[in-house]
């Protein structure tokens, strides 16, 4: 005679999470050296190591798209870092607005899909919308794909320690408000990584302008490349003035706000069609020099073929990036490589952002080399950005900037 030990309700999740443990497990037996790749919305605590998952099926709602971002916080925090929401809602059609806002926002969740329901109306990002919303979303997909060396590097940090691909500020910052609170952003801002903010309206379907908090280390703007100077002038409801420095945003459909951390370096790429495809020209390395009273400055990335685990033998490259100032300007220093994986570029980009003028001169050198090489730069006073064009070098070099 059998006992049952467990009833249905506390089994019902772990049955789900097994399934995709099974799957997971069925595929890599059949085919050892690729990477399994399973996607579930049933899972329990643990199933992370076997599936991707989203957030089930939401609707096309505006108070669904406001609970996207703090559901995906919440299942980065409880180990689901790989997951994302049906963008533009599962149940029921979107108007263009919704669909529009919402396709700006997954470009910067850790999955991007565009999903919907049988017998709903298309909602494609080429669908539902003016000519306006159709080249908003192209933007915003193509910024994605120039942002996958950053996003992929981040995942494989995700990998290694378990910090997830998408965070609350207060991770990142457990100090970051004047008293040494943690930042509450209400759920609305999130960080990408550990260096771009996104700063969505916590009420997406209104039209007041909104403030964000920013944490007390210098930022810049992701589309202008200028630098943001928060203030602390604004009070609260109980008309108490608020210390905690903000940046007051005017709301409009073309631009999410999106903040570069000072003394960051992202990596970028060529714009592409498909992850399948080679992005053809230079690596571009965005540098965010580190604001008065700052020192740290740096980035890294990492890159394998994606698809097997030929990583686990070396076949990755991992490249690490610094910058610091100096009395004549700023130096950038690319470290050498490590792991055997051969990259897609040959050039290298420098981006140095938050000039207000051309540099006076410019070298780049092999680290630890000879005295360095002038190279060419480009000042665009649009985009506050100094540019240099260098040959990438396997075993490091260092970029000299005099302003």
């Amino acid at each position: 005679m059998c006992s049952i030990a467990s009833t249905h309700l506390e089994i019902h999740n772990v049955y789900g999470m097994q399934n995709t443990r099974g799957t997971y497990e069925g595929l890599l037996k059949l085919q050892p050296n690729s990477r399994p790749f399973v996607m579930t919305r049933a899972s329990f605590a643990g199933g992370h190591r076997f599936a991707a998952t989203w957030t089930g099926d939401n609707s096309s709602t505006w108070n669904h798209l406001r609970q996207t971002t703090p559901q995906l916080l919440n299942l980065g925090l409880s180990g689901f870092s790989m997951a994302g929401a049906d963008v533009g809602g599962f149940a029921g059609s979107p108007q263009p607005e919704l669909l529009t806002r919402w396709l700006e926002v997954a470009a910067f969740h850790p999955i991007d899909r565009d999903h919907t329901a049988v017998g709903t109306r298309p909602q494609e990002p080429w669908e539902n919308g003016t000519a306006e919303d159709l080249s908003l979303r192209r933007h915003y997909i193509e910024e994605r794909y120039r942002l996958l060396p950053y996003i992929y590097t981040t995942a494989e940090e995700m990998s290694r320690t378990g910090v997830p691909i998408m965070r609350p500020l207060f991770l990142e910052f457990p100090n970051g408000t004047p008293d040494g609170e943690p930042i509450d952003a209400g759920g609305s801002a999130f960080l990408l990584g550990p260096d771009l903010l996104v700063a969505q309206s916590p009420v997406p379907d209104e039209l007041d302008d909104y403030s964000v908090a920013l944490p007390p280390v210098g930022w810049y703007d992701y589309w202008t490349g200028s630098r943001i100077d928060g203030s602390s002038g604004r009070r609260g409801i109980d008309n108490a003035p608020i210390a905690q420095p903000e940046t007051r945003i005017h709301r409009t459909l073309e631009t999410l706000p999106v903040f570069v951390r000072a003394g960051a370096i992202v990596p970028e790429q060529p714009l592409v069609q498909s992850t399948d495809e080679k992005p053809q020209g230079p690596l571009t390395l965005r540098v965010y020099p580190p604001l008065a009273g700052g020192n740290d400055c740096g980035g890294s990335l990492y890159l394998d073929d994606g698809i097997s685990f030929d990583f686990k033998k070396g076949g990755f490259l991992r490249e690490r990036f610094r910058c610091r100032t100096s009395a004549q300007g700023l130096i950038v220093t690319v470290a050498p490589r490590e792991g055997s994986f051969e990259p897609w570029w040959k050039l290298l980009s420098i981006e140095v952002y938050g000039a207000t003028k051309p540099a006076a001169g410019a070298t780049v050198a092999p680290l630890n080399g000879p005295s360095g090489n002038k190279v060419s730069t480009a000042f665009d006073a649009e985009y506050h950005r100094i540019t240099a064009l260098v040959d990438d070098d396997p075993k490091g070099l260092e970029l000299q900037l005099t302003y």
